[in-house]
């Protein structure tokens, strides 16, 4: 063991000293690594940063951590909602993991017809809670006028994008046609206590809100067509969700966490993750040319110095260890200023900003920011590492490779 550790030393202090030779040529590589790392921490962190607002938007927003609803309600019960009604005390929810729930709110869905004057258009709606739906939505903005905590138990809110096809502002009134569970045709007259606005256009286009005994009563039903849940964090999901399967009855409960809900957030993770992918490799291909070329030439230049060691009785896998050490030193070395440079690059533009435009699907523009998760980091100092060790492979085999009396006449 000692012998082993004392040659890894000495291999080690050769190969840093070689690099210090040609300072030129080991600064260009150690560059090459060094912002290779930095630019993939930049467009990951960046993608992580949206990926986590865009989560954190689809939970706060819209579907909670986890929807119970009835068996079948989101495959088969769209068109028919009211034949997979839940009752409207959530207690059997609550009790199973209360250390882990933040809220429990019960939703009805419904359509209809809404109206102003003689402006009429579609709408989906939902029957809320106000107070127990508070916690649960709170990324909902309200744009203009109040929230229904704060108003009269015959208002609704409408989404923006509703609102602007109807032509309606805070404060108007506006009729509810709706086809009820019995196929009667019912309708109510509320006011507009305000509209709102969520990261997603489609819905904010099409969407309002009222509270659940006015949804109750305009639709001639009792119960909720599914109970959210908001929990504390939200890496808390999976194993809540389990939980929850394993002490509810399947026959009469369905567990669906919000990420088989997400279909854009997901489609968008994959599309964004490729992308990275992309960037990855061709960081890879730039730094295994760099670090190869870089061999290369010392290989080139020290071949007499090569034959000379070998005469002398080193063997050849060292000379092979010799040069690979030099192409992992070179990526450690990178890696780690480049991680370290990366995070003060990062904190510098997060402190400033990068206004974006309104993304496709999205109404509103925003300031982005940069996130480098401990994950991230790691993942930009094993790009470094590894292509480093692939990039020195060749050079060193060769260096290995060659003829202890044509390396001794190279350059006689």
């Amino acid at each position: 063991m000692k012998l082993s550790l004392g040659f890894l030393h000495g291999i080690v202090d050769l190969a840093a000293r070689n690099l210090t030779r040609q300072r030129r040529r080991s600064l260009l590589a150690l560059g090459t690594v060094c912002g290779g790392v930095i630019a993939f921490l930049l467009a990951g962190g960046f993608i992580h940063w949206i990926f986590l607002q865009m989560r954190e938007a689809t939970i706060h927003a819209q579907l909670g951590h986890i929807q119970i609803t009835r068996p079948g309600y989101f495959k088969e019960g769209i068109s028919d909602p009211y034949r997979y009604l839940l009752p409207d005390d959530t207690s059997t929810v609550s009790a199973i993991a209360p250390e882990q729930i933040s809220a429990v709110s019960p939703r009805l869905a419904f359509s209809g017809l809404v109206s102003k004057e003689d402006s009429t258009v579609s709408f989906i709606g939902e029957g809320i809670d106000p107070v127990r739906e508070a916690p649960i939505t709170s990324a909902i903005s309200i744009v203009s006028g109040k929230d229904l905590t704060a108003s009269p138990p015959d208002s609704a809110i409408v989404g923006e994008g509703l609102a602007a096809n109807l032509g309606v502002v805070a404060g108007d009134r506006i009729v509810l046609l709706v086809t009820t569970s019995n196929g009667s045709i019912n309708a109510v007259e509320l006011t507009v206590a305000g509209l709102f606005a969520t990261s997603t256009k489609a819905y904010d286009d099409t969407a309002l809100r009222v509270p659940i005994p006015v949804a109750r009563k305009l639709m001639r039903v009792q119960g909720a067509t599914s109970w959210v849940v908001l929990l504390h964090e939200t890496a808390q999901t999976q194993p809540t969700a389990a939980l929850f399967r394993s002490k509810l009855s399947p026959k009469e409960f369905e567990v669906v966490p919000w990420e088989d809900l997400a279909d854009f957030y997901t489609k968008t993770v994959t599309l964004f993750s490729k992308q990275v992918g992309v960037v990855r490799l061709l960081i890879a291909i730039i730094v295994i040319l760099t670090i190869s070329n870089t061999l290369s030439m010392a290989v080139a230049e020290r071949t007499g110095e090569i034959g000379t060691s070998m005469a002398l009785g080193v063997r050849r896998s060292g000379i092979m260890a010799l040069f690979v050490c030099e192409g992992l030193l070179l990526g450690t070395i990178g890696g780690l200023l480049g991680i370290g440079l990366g995070y003060l690059v990062a904190a510098a533009i997060s402190a400033v900003g990068i206004p974006m435009p309104p993304p496709p699907g999205m109404a509103r523009g925003y300031i982005g920011a940069i996130l480098i998760s401990p994950g991230l980091a790691l993942d930009a100092f094993l790009l470094a590492f590894v292509t480093t060790l692939l990039a020195s492979i060749l050079p060193a085999w060769k260096a290995s490779r060659m003829n202890i009396v044509d390396a001794l006449r190279h350059q006689r």
